[in-house]
């Protein structure tokens, strides 16, 4: 099993839930406030690691089973996102996706650290998710 942070599709409701293939919510949880969060061309949430100037980020933490993570919900990522270890506002550490390191399209980011929950960035767009 592993401790996983999902703060965009995947959370309940969202259209890629069905590929936590039944894993039950731990708890909401928000991430410890040192990352950036982009909207990535209005498409899907990605967290970024900062020194300074970082935000806590909304999410729910799930215990996965590594199979599920492995065959369904990694596969089904955007190639924009690559799994990381982040940091919750308790100090535990988890599995997340993240913006991956090499990503060279930050005209296709829209930071939306100020606002940190996926949901309610897409419900301002008119766009709930």
């Amino acid at each position: 099993m592993a401790l996983l942070f999902l703060n965009g599709g995947g959370m309940r409701g969202g259209p890629l839930h069905h590929q936590l293939q039944g894993a039950e919510p731990v708890r909401v949880a928000r991430s410890a406030p040192k990352y950036r969060y982009f909207s990535v061309g209005n498409r899907f949430p990605a967290m970024h690691e900062v020194g300074e100037g970082g935000h806590s980020v909304v999410g729910e933490l799930y215990d996965v089973p590594l199979e599920t993570l492995l065959h369904h919900l990694l596969p089904a990522e955007p190639a924009e996102l690559e799994l990381g270890v982040i940091e919750l506002e308790d100090g535990t550490a988890c599995l997340a996706t993240v913006l991956r390191k090499s990503f060279g399209g930050a005209d296709q980011l829209i930071d939306i650290s100020e606002v940190g929950d996926w949901r309610r960035w897409c419900a301002s767009q008119g766009n709930p998710q």
